[in-house]
């Protein structure tokens, strides 16, 4: 439980530059003025870890407390949850808001978050890519707070026993997926195929991984082209010819979890946390699995950005407040504890060198790979018709009842009517 000890003596250390942050003066810095309590809205938080995190910012600045909202789960749910409260046009109940790296353009667009200076926050020590999710046309309006990237999971084991390394291209997956897996009884390959975001996290690391893109200029231009056609038709061949089981188009997140922690799966793409639920006592595959990059048609692939920002309400009360909480909850030792409290992936580079984190959580070095050569979701302020407009295209090609050529065309032409409706 070591996990557990360096947390406690983590929360001991934060007790004492929380004392530092309430004796930074009472003077605003950065242009945004105001202080006193803030309410957080997040998504329910699974693990627990979030609220040691804020008392331990409430007993340093007690006039400053921050009162923690957990929403659904369901991240369309806490989207319009969020949404009914920003359009009030008033203060509202949140103030500071823990969304979802998509939302950011979206809510930037609509003005209902406010544009933050960036001197007032520690952005160079992130991982590069992920300061991308937080802007919108080239203003930051939120801060990246957690991230992450999909991982191929594979079965170790099984590779060893071929005398193969994992997969870095297509072909080899695969060649893998069609020929090892059969071999010892399992299934090739899997994702998230139910049409809903995680198809669109799919399809869009397929299109990036070929080399292309989706949306360009926040979403004002289509770029859809040969390479969209390459990616979908990678996923459409695979359920096609079999070593992609046709129960994954039913899969999301956890679906496809079990599949593979419950031996059934040669290869998975998912988020990290997929690794540590098949690592856990329990799995059938604990101590069998291994994570690399994801494969590409040439060599490593590119993977979708994943995670969260924190965002300021335009009309919050306490807006200089506000920015000093996200700085505290972007600091290196809060960040150190959302990894080991939270089991999320962390915005500060410098964790994922740390050797006792490493041997903790043996993926960091992998996700750190996969981060820096990541790619946000297409960017748009009507982003949630786009990813409805994806999931359902590639959706219909994967099912066989549109080829990748009329999936491509289909998808330019609703993505422009979407454009041209903004």
């Amino acid at each position: 439980m070591r996990w557990i000890r360096a947390a406690g003596r983590g929360l001991l250390v934060l007790a004492v530059v929380l004392a530092g942050y309430g004796a930074s003066g009472a003077q605003a810095q950065g242009g945004l003025r105001g202080r006193g309590p803030l309410t957080l809205a997040t998504a329910g938080d699974l693990t627990g870890y979030l609220g040691p995190l804020l008392e331990g910012w409430n007993r340093a600045h007690p006039a400053e407390r921050v009162t923690l909202v957990e929403l659904p789960d369901s991240a369309d749910e806490t989207r319009a949850q969020m949404i009914t409260d920003l359009r009030g046009g008033d203060r509202g109940r949140f103030d500071v808001l823990n969304i979802d790296v998509t939302w950011t353009s979206e809510f930037a667009a609509a003005g209902w978050i406010r544009p933050l200076p960036r001197n007032r926050f520690p952005l160079g020590s992130f991982l590069r890519p992920v300061v991308d999710t937080a802007t919108y046309d080239g203003q930051l309006y939120a801060v990246p707070y957690v991230t992450n990237a999909g991982l191929l999971l594979y079965r170790k084991d099984v590779l060893a026993e071929e005398g193969v390394s994992p997969p870095r291209t297509w072909a080899e997956l695969e060649h893998y997926a069609r020929t090892i897996a059969p071999e010892h009884g399992l299934d090739g390959y899997a994702g998230q195929f139910l049409p809903y975001e995680g198809l669109t996290v799919n399809a869009a690391e397929a299109v990036y991984s070929a080399g292309g893109t989706i949306l360009g200029d926040e979403g004002e231009r289509v770029t859809v082209g040969s390479a969209a056609r390459e990616g979908i038709g990678f996923l459409a061949r695979g359920v096609r010819d079999g070593w992609i089981p046709r129960e994954a188009l039913e899969y999301k997140e956890e679906e496809s979890k079990r599949a593979f922690q419950d031996g059934r799966l040669l290869f998975l793409r998912n988020w990290p946390y997929a690794y540590v639920g098949a690592s856990a006592p329990g799995s059938a595959v604990a101590g069998k699995i291994g994570a690399a990059p994801l494969p590409g048609p040439d060599g490593p692939g590119t993977s979708v950005l994943g995670g969260s920002n924190l965002a300021v309400n335009a009309h919050a009360e306490h807006p200089d407040t506000a920015a000093r909480l996200i700085t505290y909850l972007t600091s290196e030792r809060v960040q150190r504890q959302v990894l080991t409290r939270g089991a999320l992936p962390p915005v500060r580079a410098d964790l994922y060198r740390d050797p006792e984190l490493i041997r903790e959580f043996p993926y960091l070095p992998t996700l750190r790979r996969s981060v820096l050569a990541a790619a946000p979701r297409p960017k748009s302020p009507r982003y949630d018709q786009v990813s409805m407009v994806v999931q359902v295209v590639v959706h219909d090609a994967m099912t066989g009842h549109s080829t990748p050529e009329a999936a491509v065309r289909r998808l330019t032409r609703e993505l422009a009517d979407i454009s041209r409706r903004g």
